[in-house]
């Protein structure tokens, strides 16, 4: 019987070892699933799990007992319907909410929840920001908050800012944040679970210590909009450069203290707009990658592993990536040039992807393996290299999920 601890221990240092860059006993694989494991168990659907998310435990294990990455997702994608129905989320969509069909993946609704004319606001206080306009706008029944005001508290101004906790929605918001508190502190208490479940049984480590986005990216996903803040770029250059340096302030402070001390010390950067197609060099230079830099910086220093997943493509950014501590951040593409990331990189940063979702879902087993050969043989010499696919699999077909592994397993190894 295979010791768990071991295996365990040998997963963990497998990873560490590629982005030291030095070279593994075999190239590690840490592929990024969605929905697939619920795809391949075909025992719940999407909507089951957002609604009873214990059920995952028996999509996971069906997906964990064949396939055996170095690293692995508990089910933290598969967010619980109870919470977010309850907090009245205005920005998503999933199946029971807006999809009609049970086994289709949720959606993010874009959409401007900062104006135009709030920079200042924003800037001044993004705390009170945060509580008094984007939360409002962003949860139908958390409305209430936009009344609360604790600025004037000192000495007998209290008296005015509690007052406002005797307005009805006042009330019904704070009995919703409780209640909404209860439903997510008990779905973490799972996800931890559901951790020491996989150490248990798979002896796997989880893939993650936290979550993280580009300051440009938190302000231009969830508050300006896309379009919007790509225009901000031209009409607001300095009160955006300015916010921006409010949110990377307080992200990296965040990161640090959420992500410190847990079983692996990996943070998960998702980039969305600094992609070559959605902005020049000169804007890239001067809006986005100053702050991100900055913040994969700290976060190395602090002892944590920066993970920057680049969707999209960054073959015109690449010498930029080289400006953060080597040997202490991982960059895993989505459809850059791996052959030139090799070369401008290898020695510096560990690279990670880029098999491709669209031949795991829709090509042969063969191209499969001809192109996980193609990325070890490229990436692997010398250390550096972590086999993933390019982005989230769906619905991949399973032969070809199986060929990726295998590839890894046989052709990957000394």
């Amino acid at each position: 019987m295979e010791n768990m601890q071991e295996l365990y221990d040998a997963r963990l240092k497998r990873v560490a070892d590629a982005v030291a860059l030095k070279e593994p006993d075999r190239i590690p694989i840490v592929p990024v699933f969605q929905a697939f494991p619920v795809y391949y168990a075909k025992k719940w659907t999407i909507k089951d799990i957002m609604y009873d998310y214990r059920k995952a435990t028996d999509v996971y294990d069906i997906f964990y007992d064949h396939y055996k990455p170095d690293l692995g997702w508990d089910p933290i994608l598969f967010y619980p319907a109870n919470y977010m129905e309850k907090s009245g989320i205005t920005w998503f969509k999933w199946p029971g909410n807006q999809i009609e069909e049970d086994n289709i993946m949720y959606q993010f609704i874009e959409g401007e929840y900062m104006k135009e004319d709030e920079y200042e606001e924003a800037i001044l206080d993004i705390t009170k920001f945060m509580m008094n306009k984007w939360i409002p706008r962003s949860f139908k029944n958390l409305s209430g908050l936009s009344k609360i005001d604790f600025r004037n508290s000192m000495w007998f101004g209290h008296m005015g800012e509690f007052a406002a906790f005797s307005d009805p929605e006042v009330i019904s918001t704070l009995e919703t944040l409780v209640e909404t508190g209860k439903m997510l502190m008990d779905w973490f208490i799972y996800l931890g679970e559901y951790q020491a479940h996989m150490k248990e049984k798979y002896g796997m480590p989880p893939l993650y210590a936290g979550f993280a986005y580009a300051p440009f990216d938190m302000i231009g996903d969830s508050m300006r909009g896309t379009r919007e803040i790509l225009m901000d770029m031209y009409d607001h250059p300095e009160e955006l450069l300015r916010l921006i340096d409010v949110m990377t302030e307080f992200a990296i402070k965040d990161t640090i203290a959420g992500c410190s001390g847990k079983a692996v010390p990996y943070v998960y950067y998702w980039l969305h707009k600094g992609v070559d197609s959605f902005m020049s060099d000169e804007q890239f230079k001067k809006f986005y990658w100053p702050s991100l830099r900055r913040y994969l910086t700290e976060v190395a220093e602090a002892g944590l592993v920066p993970v920057v997943y680049v969707e999209g493509a960054y073959n015109d950014r690449l010498e930029y990536l080289k400006e953060v501590p080597a040997g202490k951040v991982i960059y895993n593409f989505e459809y850059t040039d791996m052959a030139e990331a090799k070369k401008v990189l290898g020695g510096h940063s560990c690279i990670a992807g880029n098999v491709s979702a669209v031949d795991l879902t829709y090509g042969t087993r063969e191209k499969v393996i001809e192109d996980c050969k193609w990325l070890i043989d490229t990436c692997g010499p010398g250390g550096g290299y972590i086999m993933d696919t390019g982005t989230m699999v769906d619905d991949a077909k399973p032969e070809n999920i199986d060929a990726m592994f295998e590839t890894c397993f046989t052709y990957g190894a000394k």
